[in-house]
C-alpha cells in the first residue's frame, strides 16, 4: 500500500507542477497585452490629428505619390472639401500607402481620398479633413 500511495502522491505533485508551469506560461504571454500603450513620445509616428501642415515640397510629393492611387470621386451634394469638414460616409477613404508614408512620415497615420480632383488627407478616427492638396 505504501508504494501505491507514494506513486499516487508523486503523480499528483507532477501534475500540479505541470499545471503551475502552464499557468505561469499563460501569465507571461498575456502580460504584454495588459501593458499600457506606449506614450506618444516613444512611438515613431504621431497619431493623426485634424490639422496637418505640409510644406509645398511635401504637398507636391504627396500629390505625386497619391494621385491615381484612389479613384476620383464626386462630392456629395452640399459637401465642400475643406480643412475641418467631416467626410461623408459615401466617400471611400484609403490608408496612405507605404511609399507616401516613407516619403512624408507625417502622413503615415492618415487616410486619403481623391474628390473632384482634390486630394483629401483625412484623420481616420473622426473622418475630418486635415489637409486639401490640389495638383
Amino acid at each position: 500500500m505504501n508504494k501505491k500511495a507514494s506513486i499516487a502522491l508523486a503523480t499528483g505533485l507532477l501534475l500540479a507542477g505541470a499545471a503551475a508551469a502552464s499557468a505561469a506560461g499563460q501569465q507571461s504571454t498575456s502580460s504584454p497585452k495588459m501593458a499600457p500603450p506606449p506614450s506618444a513620445s516613444s512611438t515613431m509616428s504621431k497619431p493623426a490629428s485634424d490639422t496637418l501642415s505640409l510644406t509645398s515640397t511635401e504637398q507636391k510629393s504627396a500629390w505625386k505619390d497619391l494621385n491615381g492611387q484612389a479613384a476620383n470621386q464626386n462630392a456629395p451634394s452640399g459637401f465642400q472639401p475643406k480643412v475641418g469638414a467631416a467626410v461623408p460616409s459615401s466617400i471611400k477613404l484609403e490608408p496612405v500607402p507605404t511609399k507616401a508614408a516613407t516619403d512624408i512620415p507625417s502622413l503615415k497615420s492618415f487616410d486619403f481620398a481623391m474628390v473632384e480632383g482634390k486630394l483629401l488627407i483625412v484623420n481616420p478616427s473622426d473622418k475630418k479633413i486635415a489637409d486639401v492638396i490640389t495638383g
